[in-house]
């Protein structure tokens, strides 16, 4: 990191220049590092996008004492979801329960940091524009995939287990994998639950922290890298101290 403290903006993209930027961050994370595809990556240019991006919002984290771009959140909301046919969720989860509540529904995805900026106050920005977005369009629920790196299931057993047997949905929002790889690995009584929650990726617990839950069935991804897990979080069920993590940080949105 840089000696000077950073100082945060956040903003929806609101132009063709804020969009490749948040894709070429996309790319540095989800393709270089994290050794991810796709049909429409362009590794000439450096970019990770997809048939998605022109109907989502593009939420943009930059720390304007470097003037880079760190910090991404793609946000879709059901209106948006309506024009295109499908939310992104909906080629890996059932999303039936979801959508029959008759509520407002935001899907985020594709979230993602520079490395230099984790572990920090980057991704508590992103919290609070999100915050932000979903008072100003009224959304009562939140979801959307989030990754494990790696496509076995079986490396991967205790997180999985522990989100099945600690944070599985309620029935009336449980999303299901229509691919369905079975969370359920490791009886409860076996798991070390401390090991366990080391594995799960921050994201994964930033959601947990705020009450989140998680769908029915991982879903594998062999074109990213990844074995995903739907999350889901309804904002009705937050407590007030959830609240306040959820709304504490100040943003420029």
């Amino acid at each position: 990191m840089h000696s000077q403290a950073p100082e945060f903006s956040v903003k929806l993209a609101d132009c063709e220049a804020d969009l490749i930027a948040a894709q070429r961050l996309r790319y540095d994370v989800f393709v270089r590092e994290l050794g991810g595809g796709g049909s429409m990556v362009d590794h000439e240019a450096g970019l990770e996008r997809d048939r998605f991006d022109p109907y989502f919002d593009h939420m943009l984290v930059t720390d304007e004492t470097r003037g880079e771009l760190v910090g991404v959140y793609r946000l879709l909301r059901d209106d948006q979801a309506a024009e295109l046919g499908q939310f992104y969720s909906e080629d890996e989860y059932d999303l039936s329960a979801l959508r029959n509540s008759g509520r407002r529904l935001l899907e985020l995805g594709r979230s993602c940091l520079h490395p230099d900026y984790r572990g920090g106050t980057a991704m508590y920005h992103l919290w609070s524009g999100l915050a932000q977005y979903i008072a100003k369009h009224e959304i009562e629920i939140l979801f959307g995939v989030a990754s494990f790196h790696g496509t076995d299931p079986a490396q991967l057993a205790e997180p999985l287990s522990l989100l099945h047997h600690r944070h599985l949905a309620p029935q009336d929002l449980r999303a299901r994998s229509k691919s369905f790889q079975s969370m359920d690995l490791i009886p409860e009584t076996e798991l070390d639950r401390k090991a366990a929650m080391t594995a799960v990726p921050s994201l994964i617990k930033a959601y947990l922290r705020l009450g989140g839950f998680v769908g029915e069935g991982a879903y594998v991804d062999e074109a990213f890298n990844t074995t995903d897990v739907c999350l889901i979080l309804d904002t009705a069920r937050m407590n007030e101290r959830q609240r306040k993590i959820y709304t504490g940080a100040r943003s420029t949105a």
